[in-house]
């Protein structure tokens, strides 16, 4: 049989996947099972983990007749499973009352509850059913982590997007008020010298009331102004925008000669690269280099920015994108919290690590083609 068969016709990773999509898959790993000689009944028990709640997909071979409803109370009852057996192997398991043959494969543990394969057949499993069997837990198994994974990414995205509004709520408030006085500075001084200086703070505080709604919305995907973009050019020009204290601290950012382009919302993703590489300046020492580094692959890129600081502690490790921690004084603590929002509504990642020579590592992935 074509393994390739058994993949659900859903694009298979994690920003095509839908809350039903686990049961499809589920559903469509039975139907598959229940087509190889002498499987009568396939029966998969998983986890939910938007319904959370253990689900269960029931599938019978052609022409079998439906088990009795003592002996399905009797399979739910889980009464026949004595032990935990390890994850991937296929077990045979007697089941009073049932002329059956009984096998299970064990697909993983969560809740403390077991997820499997319960297999019914009308003779012993040869050995190649039984591989098959083995190859199809194990696939159901990455993809059940892949759909917990898009779970968590959404929960993190959730929480953001609530962090964002909150904190962009407030600081259009202070604009707001910051810009009455800039209006009426701009009137009082129509005459004066001091005309020019009064209307650039007035343009200045209408485009920071700018950037703040595009990174309020950078959470709502339609709204994410994607364009081909060079990578090179964009990191150039964040680090452009930091060159003054890279001039006092006497700082080099080194970056690859060679560059990639990316579909992005550069506004976004400069953004991202301006929260780090600010940190990254912040907590280096004087006369220090900053290294960014990317590898290319087919479809993303992975980005590596990392100094000679002190690195990360247990507790920065465990928080260090949590809204609000910080360890820079005067800091908000939203720099790498946005930072994370704006790389998960692009459908990449973003995660940090202390390395073996001192100092912190950021690591980026972002796509190079189309699926925002």
């Amino acid at each position: 049989m074509n393994r390739e068969n058994l993949l659900p016709k859903e694009k298979n990773d994690i920003h095509g996947l839908k809350q039903s999509n686990i049961q499809s898959f589920c559903e469509l790993q039975s139907e598959q099972l229940t087509n190889c000689y002498p499987i009568l009944v396939a029966r998969i028990f998983y986890y939910d983990c938007f319904a959370k709640k253990h689900q269960e997909v029931l599938k019978y071979a052609e022409n079998q007749s439906p088990l009795s409803f003592r002996a399905l109370t009797y399979l739910r009852s889980e009464s026949w499973l004595v032990d935990f057996y390890p994850v991937g192997q296929i077990y045979e398991i007697p089941l009073k009352d049932l002329d059956l043959f009984s096998y299970i494969c064990f697909t993983g543990y969560r809740n403390q509850k077991p997820e499997y394969i319960q297999i019914l057949a009308a003779q012993p499993l040869a050995k190649n059913v039984q591989e098959y069997i083995k190859k199809s837990a194990m696939l159901l198994s990455n993809y059940a982590e892949i759909y917990l994974d898009y779970a968590r990414q959404k929960s993190e995205i959730r929480l953001l997007e609530q962090v964002l509004h909150r904190v962009g709520h407030q600081l259009r408030s202070h604009l707001s008020l910051i810009g009455l006085y800039a209006n009426n500075l701009c009137f009082s001084l129509k005459e004066s010298q001091e005309y020019e200086q009064a209307t650039i703070i007035r343009e200045s505080i209408q485009d920071i009331d700018t950037n703040l709604t595009e990174l309020i919305n950078c959470g709502q995907a339609e709204k994410l102004r994607v364009a081909p973009q060079d990578l090179r050019n964009l990191v150039g020009e964040s680090i452009k925008t930091l060159q003054p204290l890279l001039n006092q601290k006497q700082i080099k950012i080194s970056i690859p000669e060679t560059s990639t382009t990316l579909l992005i919302d550069s506004l976004q993703i400069k953004q991202v690269f301006n929260n780090i590489f600010s940190n990254a300046v912040y907590f280096s020492p004087e006369f220090s280099t900053i290294s960014c580094s990317w590898q290319i692959f087919q479809t993303e890129v992975l980005i590596k920015i990392s100094d000679q600081g002190q690195g990360l502690s247990p507790e920065d490790m465990q928080k260090i994108f949590t809204p609000f921690y910080t360890r820079r004084s005067g800091g908000t603590g939203l720099g790498l919290t946005i930072a994370k929002k704006i790389i998960l509504d692009h459908h990449g990642n973003l995660w940090a690590q202390s390395v073996l020579e001192g100092g912190a590592q950021f690591n980026i992935i972002l796509p190079r083609t189309k699926n925002i």
